[in-house]
Parts: structure tokens; C-alpha cells; sequence
């Protein structure tokens, strides 16, 4: 019988390995094989080389296992930065932008700069205004601003309002 190939299999090596790493079933079910492979007899490093870990890895899992079971395998819970705002704040923010800013004695329209005053005033909170901009986007806003009527006027009009803010220039 012929072997089988992956095509681009370099390439879907890595899209595999993610797809393992995406998942916590599939991060427990990948140290359940690896576990079935050292019970077999291959040594850390082997099973490590098959699996696409390193030893020192697996070696952890293997002593996990050994101490705590198949509990040992299950991820823990991955502690991360506490996030700065609560998701009371967070829904307070999703009402306010759907105001007027001068309503909280702002000036403008809603932007990362506006949002940034906005937290700091209400809650004492600094955020970045990129911070805040990809806060606007996670909440399902997008950044829009107004443009003059004469940009939507008919080719007649434009050149005449050019003209005459020529003038009013000079």
C-alpha cells in the first residue's frame, strides 16, 4: 500500500499544533497521548519529538500525572492582567457613547481622546486613547467622523463653494 502525504505538510504541522493549543479539550486530550506514549516505554524526549514539545514538557506532564491523576492533565486556570474595568464600567461606557459628549461636559464627538476623559472623570481610571479606540471597536462602535455638506454636492456647487472660500480667505 502506498503512503499517504500532506501536502504543504510543513505548513499544516504548525495550523495542527495550533489547532491543539486553540482548545482545552484538545490541550488535555494532546497530554493523554502523551502520557499513553510514555506508558508504552518511549522516553520524554522521544515522545516529545513525536508530539512537538519539548522534553522538559513532557517530563512535567508525566510527574503531573503521576501526583494528581488524570486531574494533573487538566489545565489550570491561566491567570492573566485583571482587567481595568468592570463590566458594570464597560456597560456605563456602551450607554454614555451613545450620547452626546457634552452631556458629561465634554467637547467634540466620541473618539479614544474623548473616551480617555470620559473614564478618567467618571471612574479615576487612565486608559491609553489607543486602549480606548480598541475599547470603541470591542463594543461595536467605529470611528466616523462628520464631512461638510458640500462634499456630497453636485461637481456645480463645489467648484462654487471653492471660489468663494478662496475669496473669504484672502
Amino acid at each position: 500500500m502506498k503512503a499517504l502525504t500532506i501536502t504543504d505538510a510543513e505548513d499544516m504541522i504548525m495550523s495542527i499544533q495550533d489547532e491543539i493549543r486553540r482548545t482545552e479539550e484538545a490541550r488535555y486530550d494532546h497530554r493523554l497521548h502523551a502520557m499513553l506514549l510514555v506508558a508504552q516505554g518511549l522516553s520524554c524526549r522521544e515522545v516529545g519529538k513525536i508530539l512537538g514539545d519539548a522534553p522538559r514538557t513532557v517530563a512535567y506532564w508525566v510527574n503531573r500525572f503521576e501526583n494528581e491523576g488524570f486531574a494533573g492533565l487538566v489545565d489550570g486556570e491561566r491567570p492573566g492582567r485583571p482587567r481595568r474595568l468592570t463590566k458594570e464600567q464597560l456597560a456605563a461606557i456602551e450607554t454614555a457613547v451613545r450620547k452626546d459628549p457634552a452631556e458629561f461636559g465634554l467637547q467634540g464627538l466620541w473618539d479614544g481622546k474623548t473616551l480617555s476623559c470620559f473614564i478618567q472623570n467618571q471612574w479615576g481610571i487612565s486608559l491609553g486613547i489607543r486602549q480606548c479606540q480598541r475599547l470603541f471597536r470591542k463594543l461595536g462602535f467605529r470611528l466616523r467622523k462628520p464631512r461638510p455638506k458640500i462634499a456630497h454636492a453636485d461637481p456645480a456647487q463645489q467648484s462654487e463653494y471653492k471660489k468663494t472660500a478662496e475669496i473669504s480667505e484672502e
